[in-house]
């Protein structure tokens, strides 16, 4: 595995616990939006502004649009994007604070990766990059996290657009490559079954998938082009922190990875695909 994903399978775990603790779903409740799907869409956008369903659904990149548009521009009647981002950290910190202790050389050290980040063509990490630095460690902790995942992850959609492919086919690659399976996604991402097999078709009449809907040698050669993309994208915050950087962020973050995991507060499998490191 390269240098910069593993940097992203330590540190994915610490981002993704603002999807699953309960205390993400009690504030935006709180804050005044109205069911989970709605707290995730204003939540993950709020830095933004209140942005509309067309390009978000376009950051999203792996969301059918009918599913954003459900929350989107809702959400913003209800709560002003500037409170959701400050509930968010509160709540982020609060669960962080179940599990975690010790972050301060970690928070640091992703600090200093983030950085080192250009975000030329990257709105997500752009806009989390604007957030002011908590002053507390774990939210800190997060607010790097969240950045260098939104940064890599723009990164991604770049690379997979290049490859000439959409949302719901890039997601079908990372099932065709065994990574998830299709019961782990679509619930979550909004495709309806005709939406799916129409990208089934498309995908298979490229090559890329075979009857079963598993990569055929092309496509396995294509998602490795994809990854390879990715990870050139997300490779300046790795420069930054040199080997001896990134190898002292692992042993720091994988520990931490792995209690979030094991305390149930980020499951595995899940819909992105996070693996315990």
């Amino acid at each position: 595995m390269t240098l910069p994903r593993r940097l992203w399978a330590a540190v994915e775990p610490l981002h993704a616990v603002v999807y699953f603790a309960p205390e993400t779903a009690v504030a935006a409740k709180a804050v005044g939006l109205r069911g989970y799907w709605m707290g995730y869409f204003a939540g993950r956008l709020a830095p933004l502004g209140p942005i509309g369903p067309a390009a978000a659904t376009s950051m999203l990149f792996g969301f059918a649009p009918a599913m954003v548009a459900r929350a989107l521009p809702d959400a913003w009647s209800f709560a002003a994007p500037a409170d959701v981002v400050d509930t968010r950290l509160s709540a982020v910190e609060t669960a962080l604070a179940r599990v975690l202790s010790e972050v301060d050389e970690l928070a640091a050290l992703l600090e200093r990766a983030v950085d080192a980040c250009r975000f030329d063509g990257r709105p997500l990490a752009a806009a989390w990059s604007a957030v002011p630095r908590p002053s507390g460690v774990l939210g800190r902790l997060w607010l790097a996290a969240t950045i260098l995942r939104e940064h890599r992850g723009d990164g991604h959609v770049l690379a997979a657009v290049h490859a000439g492919l959409s949302g719901l086919e890039t997601t079908l690659t990372h099932i065709g490559d065994g990574v998830i399976g299709r019961d782990d996604v679509q619930p979550h991402r909004g495709w309806s079954d005709e939406d799916w097999a129409q990208a089934v078709a498309r995908l298979r009449d490229r090559g890329v998938l075979d009857a079963s809907g598993s990569l055929t040698s092309a496509g396995a050669s294509l998602r490795r082009g994809i990854e390879d993309d990715t990870d050139r994208l997300a490779s300046a915050p790795v420069e930054a922190l040199g080997e001896a950087g990134v190898a002292r962020v692992l042993e720091l973050a994988v520990p931490l990875s792995r209690a979030v995991i094991d305390a149930g507060v980020v499951p595995v499998p899940n819909p992105m695909g996070v693996p315990r490191p």
